[in-house]
């Protein structure tokens, strides 16, 4: 029996423990559920973090190395360029039939002619933020004071909708867009503005389907499984497809976190640094547990005493000493071999020839030695015995080698094209010791004599 009874306990004891490890897992969806009356499946605000913009003052890995501290699978949602009463009222309710809360970026334009939409936001526990007076697209470009005066004025008209109340503007700016520049960056930071960019937008601004708003929202917050989602509340894109995005969301397993600033109240939620990046190194890089190195900040830099020889320690004192006391020969220089110059004998000069010798005279008569044989000597006698045969060429030749005399050398003389078929004609320079050069214009008949003469023995 009372075995029976231990067992009921043991049994009860289970029973009671697993009820409450359900309800600890559950809490929060079902606190979710709670807090958003007529609506048990609605997706709900996870969190809320408490952000200071002094220590962070710039976020979204856009542009900016860090990012709001969010655990996986938690989005932050925002919208820019509001208030327009058609779509901000929509968004609104879309918002708040799944007890959702976002961050808004106001235009002071806009708030100026829309002051009930700014104290919406406000009723409806978002975020209100400031996206500059105009919605300027030149701020990378601006000076100093244009950039002083967009911020500054926007935030003037958004308070003014809100009776001045700054407990109710929250310190949070985002650059119309995203063109981001060293001078407003610096501003916004100087006034403890926290600047926002974004880790995915959804490209609403753009003239594209609700569709396609959806597709590239999820596709974007997939990729990287948490992180900020740029939205606007003035486009009917962004109005058709927002219920989806947020039912999608919910059915993938993803949270909404909600972001509000630090004042003296309320302190920033407690994060560690590697928590305000997108990918934070891991536990085993060391440098992520490293101490900061302080900057040093050196009051005197005077200039130290040189080393005397009375500082050195003992033992280099005797090294010296024993140096200087042994009689150790100066280092000689080796005599190389040097090479010697061979003496060029002196070469002889010949004499400079005269001018005479290069000089060629004009029309030069060159004579051609033909007919060797028998048969051609009696050819040629028979060419001279008869003064009127062959004359009239023998006379053209001459007048040609007068004017040419270097293509004389190349012609046949007169003797030889009276032959019939015979040997061929031999070409032979005159004899060096009895040839002489006649240069003169010569009659038909001296010609034929001086035919028989050149003919060779």
């Amino acid at each position: 029996m009372i075995a029976d009874v231990l067992v009921m306990i043991r049994k009860r004891s289970r029973t009671v423990i697993g009820a409450a490890l359900l309800g600890c897992l559950m809490t929060p969806q079902a606190g979710l559920a709670a807090d958003c009356p007529g609506n048990p499946n609605a997706l709900g605000t996870s969190r809320t973090i408490v952000v200071d913009p002094r220590e962070h003052p710039r976020i979204g890995t856009m542009q900016y190395p860090e990012t709001l501290p969010l655990a996986d699978h938690e989005v932050v949602l925002t919208f820019d360029d509001g208030p327009l009463p058609k779509y901000s009222n929509q968004v609104l309710a879309i918002l708040a039939s799944q007890c959702v809360k976002a961050t808004f970026f106001t235009i002071g334009s806009q708030a100026r002619f829309n002051p009930e939409g700014v104290r919406k936001l406000v009723a409806a526990g978002h975020t209100v933020g400031t996206h500059t007076q105009n919605h300027p697209l030149t701020m990378n470009k601006m000076p100093l004071e244009r950039v002083r005066q967009e911020v500054d004025d926007g935030i003037a008209s958004t308070l003014a909708a809100l009776n001045g109340d700054k407990s109710k503007l929250a310190p949070f700016f985002r650059i119309p867009g995203l063109m981001r520049a060293d001078i407003p960056e610096a501003y916004l930071a100087s006034q403890g503005i926290q600047v926002w960019s974004a880790d995915f937008p959804a490209d609403d601004w753009r003239h594209i389907s609700p569709q396609r708003v959806y597709d590239l929202a999820i596709q974007r917050i997939e990729a990287r499984h948490k992180g900020i989602l740029l939205l606007h509340d003035i486009q009917p894109r962004t109005v058709a497809a927002l219920p989806r995005i947020l039912n999608t969301l919910k059915e993938r397993g993803y949270r909404i976190v909600h972001v509000v600033p630090a004042t003296a109240d309320r302190p920033a939620t407690p994060t560690e640094p590697q928590q305000w990046f997108m990918r934070p190194p891991t536990e085993t890089v060391a440098i992520t547990r490293w101490p900061k190195i302080p900057n040093f900040v050196f009051t005197a830099t005077r200039t130290l005493p040189a080393p005397v020889f009375a500082d050195m320690d003992w033992r280099d004192a005797d090294i010296l000493d024993h140096a200087q006391r042994a009689r150790v020969g100066a280092s000689v220089r080796t005599l190389w071999p040097q090479p010697q110059l061979t003496q060029l004998a002196a070469v002889s000069t010949l004499p400079i020839p005269a001018a005479d010798v290069f000089r060629v005279p004009e029309a030069l008569d060159l004579t051609l030695l033909v007919a060797r044989s028998a048969a051609d000597r009696r050819l040629a006698q028979r060419a001279t015995a008869v003064p009127g045969v062959g004359a009239p060429r023998a006379q053209a030749i001459s007048a040609r080698q007068a004017r040419h005399p270097k293509q004389a050398a190349h012609q046949i003389p007169a003797a030889a094209h009276g032959r019939l078929h015979g040997a061929p004609l031999h070409v032979v320079p005159p004899a060096a010791s009895n040839a002489s050069v006649h240069v003169a214009k010569r009659t038909p008949r001296a010609e034929a004599s001086a035919a028989s003469k050149r003919v060779p023995d």
